[in-house]
């Protein structure tokens, strides 16, 4: 069975966000704007993409 991950693309700058918003955006691994990063789909990533959803761009993919 093949699981589940996202392809997360941050498309805003963290110029000018809230701190704790940077924090999530730096832990999920992104580098610079327009780079995307691969994670699993469960929960805690479903909850910093809910935090953050006016920044990044999120596509479903199958592994």
């Amino acid at each position: 069975m093949a699981e589940k991950k996202l392809k997360i693309t941050l498309v805003k700058s963290t110029i000018g966000a809230v701190p704790k918003n940077r924090k999530i955006v730096e832990s999920m691994g992104f580098k610079k704007l327009n780079s995307s990063v691969i994670l699993p789909d469960n929960g805690a990533t479903r909850g910093q993409i809910r935090q953050i959803s006016h920044m990044v761009k999120v596509e479903e993919i199958e592994d």
